[in-house]
């Protein structure tokens, strides 16, 4: 099955592409790799997912809005290669939480995008390395923040 065939038949829906909002390019290719910047949790709707986790979301929250960085970034691959199937496999994930200071599940909140990327790209392609950590307060006040690494074909 290919990564489109595999993306349609989970029945999911991608929000816009988000725009910068700064000055950077959304995705850059060098030898092959495609370096995609910092995407927040973008709706359907075009809104963000806000707030801190452990104070105004609980982990699943967080988990979900991990999961729209996901599907936010997934728009962004197909407005600028046209299909999935131009990816190879998932590099590398830094995902940035917006937390409570006593908030320690990081990584049980970037699962949300991990997970979404292995089901899409299935567990040889789509899981790569990873780094998943705290921070204080993201631009906006998003929950989440990701960049990714991808290969491509």
């Amino acid at each position: 099955m290919t990564h489109e065939q595999r993306f349609h038949s989970l029945n999911l829906e991608l929000p816009p592409a988000p725009r910068p909002v700064a000055v950077y390019r959304p995705v850059i290719v060098v030898q092959g790799l495609a370096y995609v910047s910092g995407h927040g949790p973008v709706c359907l709707d075009g809104s963000l997912i806000k707030g801190r986790v452990g104070a105004d979301l609980n982990l699943e929250e967080g988990y979900a809005a991990a999961r729209q960085v996901g599907l936010a970034m997934l728009s962004t691959l197909r407005e600028n290669f046209g299909s999935f199937d131009r990816v190879r496999r998932v590099v590398k994930l830094l995902g940035m939480v917006n937390s409570a200071p006593d908030f320690y599940d990081h990584p049980k909140v970037i699962n949300g995008c991990s997970e979404l990327f292995a089901a899409v790209f299935g567990s040889e392609c789509g899981i790569g390395a990873r780094s998943a950590v705290g921070m204080g307060p993201l631009p906006g006040n998003i929950a989440v923040e990701i960049e990714a690494v991808f290969e491509l074909e």
